[in-house]
């Protein structure tokens, strides 16, 4: 599996927040997540707060970043909590998602329901990373 910190890019993070649920990486205009094994992703018992602070720690409400879930471990995303996410006012620029097993493909095809912009998949994590940045270089 594609830990970021077996990436190349590991050492461009500006900070990383740990969580009982996971991990945050946070770059300069991006942020990776490895959600720990087995969790259950909730808008109130997890999304909220971790938007609270990102929101304070960016200094904006996330529209100029780009969020990649790097999906190293099997947990779950409560689907109609995109709704609670999209009322928020939070919003990513873009959403990737890195996949290594079929039922984490399964899983975002349903979070596709749900969720009112794009997410694009990638097989690795640098993938994921280099599309980040140039998504966020077009903007500058």
């Amino acid at each position: 599996m594609g830990e970021l910190k077996k990436s190349i890019f590991y050492r461009e993070a500006i900070q990383l927040v740990e969580k009982p649920y996971g991990k945050f990486y946070l770059f300069d205009t991006f942020i990776v997540s490895e959600i720990n094994e087995g969790v259950v992703f909730t808008w109130d018992g997890h999304g909220k707060n971790l938007s609270a602070q990102f929101e304070e720690l960016y200094e904006q409400n996330g529209s100029n970043l780009v969020y990649i879930s790097n999906r190293i471990n099997s947990y779950s995303i409560k689907p109609n909590d995109w709704i609670k996410f999209f009322k928020s006012n939070y919003s990513f620029k873009a959403y990737g998602a890195v996949n290594y097993r079929k039922q984490s493909l399964f899983s975002l095809a349903i979070e596709k329901l749900f969720f009112n912009k794009e997410i694009q998949s990638f097989a690795t994590i640098d993938d994921a990373i280099i599309w980040a940045k140039v998504l966020t270089e077009e903007k500058k």
